[in-house]
């Protein structure tokens, strides 16, 4: 069984297996965690990121897909990049987002990860309301058969902090 915790803080200073980086289909980087991750992972990521554009992933990496690069610099072996579906009021995606975190553990069980670092794919930049975005996160990985032990979500904020740890209770 996965042991599901909740921190508020920040992703890139996580002591993990993996940490999950919510990309974008690019792989190239951009900004909020993934650029974070870049940031503080160095750039052996994006050389990873751009030899599986160059080889598997020409046209990038599909909504819901999950693919795993080194760490880099970070306190993890891998990063498992995601891309969350961007927020619809007139499309239900829910699907998508809740693939970002199946996909991501089935990447973690691939690489023999047992401790894995979330931040709330989806919920910023793209625009997920955070309450929707922590129930079907929390619930996609608590009902994901993995070899996982530990599913870590590393939230940036007291409000996104909440949202989730409400999901526990």
């Amino acid at each position: 069984m996965t042991a599901i915790e909740f921190v508020q803080g920040d992703i890139t200073r996580q002591s993990v297996d993996a940490i999950v980086n919510a990309a974008n289909s690019s792989l190239l980087g951009g900004g909020g965690v993934d650029g974070a991750i870049h940031r503080r992972g160095g750039p052996e990521i994006l050389a990873e990121c751009r030899k599986l554009r160059a080889s598997h992933y020409g046209k990038g990496l599909r909504t819901g897909q999950a693919v795993a690069t080194t760490a880099g610099k970070l306190d993890a072996r891998w990063v498992i990049h995601t891309v969350g579906p961007v927020f619809s009021r007139s499309e239900d995606r829910s699907e998508l987002l809740a693939s970002c975190y199946r996909e991501s553990l089935r990447v973690a069980d691939e690489l023999g990860a047992r401790t894995v670092a979330f931040p709330a794919v989806s919920a910023g930049i793209y625009g997920w309301p955070m309450d929707d975005a922590a129930r079907i996160a929390v619930g996609t990985v608590r009902d994901t058969e993995t070899a996982v032990t530990e599913a870590r979500f590393v939230l940036f904020d007291e409000r996104a902090y909440e949202a989730f740890a409400a999901q526990a209770r």
